[in-house]
């Protein structure tokens, strides 16, 4: 198995195309900015799924999950201000969260589940 088998990394790799396909459309002055700091956190999800996938120690793959929960978090954060600052519409800001929201639950249930093998 690949970590590209993973749907949620899969998911969370489309985001990261979806994101940086809105982040070119933002103003000039935040390219580097607010731009920046959505693109870098919304390819970090994936990576650090990516870094832990396959890992024998089920501790740092978890760490690994937990550190792109993270990114969500951070994600959205950064969308939200995004919109607050007019560079997107509410229905792409809502499905942009709902999406990453989505992710992070499906996050949560291979991290519950990793846990749940490691106690057998």
């Amino acid at each position: 198995m690949r970590v590209e088998d993973l749907k949620v990394y899969r998911k969370l790799f489309k985001l990261t195309q979806e994101i940086y396909q809105l982040t070119i459309t933002f103003p000039k002055h935040e390219m580097y900015e607010l731009g920046s700091q959505l693109r870098r956190s919304s390819n970090s999800a994936p990576a650090n799924l990516a870094e832990g996938f396959g890992n024998p120690h089920t501790n740092i793959y978890t760490e690994c999950i937990n550190r792109a929960q993270g990114e969500i978090r951070e994600t959205k954060h950064h969308l939200r201000i995004a919109f607050m600052r007019k560079y997107l519409i509410r229905k792409k800001l809502d499905y942009l969260i709902d999406e990453n929201e989505e992710c992070s639950k499906m996050l949560f249930g291979l991290s519950k589940s990793l846990k749940a093998k490691k106690r057998k």
